[in-house]
């Protein structure tokens, strides 16, 4: 993320007027979700952190609803995989970047240097610090709007979802391993308490082993799960007939 310059909050909530189409009322507020705590002194507090958390649980809300009416037949795990395939990091960075958020978030020069998983990450905090803003500036209504008008037309792209990673390895290393089951290492942890990130390998018999990555235990473990179905070419298969779209963040 390159150095920007910093916007005032008038400039800011007027930037971001025009790509969320919410007027916002409290505009330190705004500027306080998207400056980062690389950009804060030390004692300023965690804002940033805290609207992260309620960004999250309201962007999870209403995908949730938003899945419920799309598909009124699909059952709890098919619409758990797809609502995955919504609110996780990559998906999130990806509509952070469509919506040209990168450019206004305020954070140290040792922060803007970040590339690959770590760059991912900033951007999907940032993100959901911004629905935490609308949510609270303008109500659940506010942050319904925006989220169905990036979120909608992804969750009508999906095709069929693809199973669990870590269910998918299980059934296939019944049948590929003699029965033996995945067994899971947590090789590495590094990153704040408030934006980890696991290292997870996977082992299965006598095939080598897979490594994932993630924000929590169980995404990375998903994440070498898939990995090794993807080597395998177990999932290769089974994309060509689901034409899913998940890849190898399906978790």
């Amino acid at each position: 993320m390159a150095a920007t310059k910093r916007l005032t909050a008038d400039a800011l909530a007027e930037a971001l007027m025009q790509r969320t189409g919410h007027a916002f009322a409290d505009r330190q507020r705004l500027q306080r979700a998207l400056t980062h705590a690389s950009a804060r002194s030390t004692h300023a507090g965690v804002d940033y952190e805290r609207f992260e958390f309620l960004g999250d649980r309201v962007l999870g809300l209403v995908v949730a609803d938003m899945l419920l009416a799309a598909f009124p037949d699909a059952a709890e795990g098919e619409l758990s995989l797809r609502l995955n395939a919504l609110v996780n990091a990559e998906a999130l960075s990806e509509i952070a970047e469509e919506i040209g958020l990168p450019e206004l978030i305020r954070a140290g020069s040792d922060v803007r240097g970040l590339d690959g998983r770590k760059r991912v990450n900033l951007r999907a905090d940032a993100l959901e610090s911004l629905i935490a803003v609308l949510y609270l500036d303008g109500g659940l209504e506010a942050a319904r709007a925006f989220i169905h008008k990036f979120w909608q037309p992804r969750s009508l792209a999906i095709g069929a979802a693809r199973r669990d990673a870590k269910t998918e390895l299980q059934e296939w290393a019944h049948q590929a391993a003699a029965g033996a089951m995945p067994a899971y290492r947590i090789d590495g942890r590094e990153g704040p308490d408030h934006d980890p990130l696991f290292t997870v390998s996977v082992k299965v018999g006598q095939f080598a082993p897979a490594i994932g990555s993630g924000r929590s235990k169980r995404e990375a473990e998903q994440a070498a799960a898939a990995a090794l179905l993807m080597r395998e070419g177990v999932w290769v298969a089974s994309a060509q007939k689901s034409e899913s779209i998940f890849g190898e963040h399906d978790a």
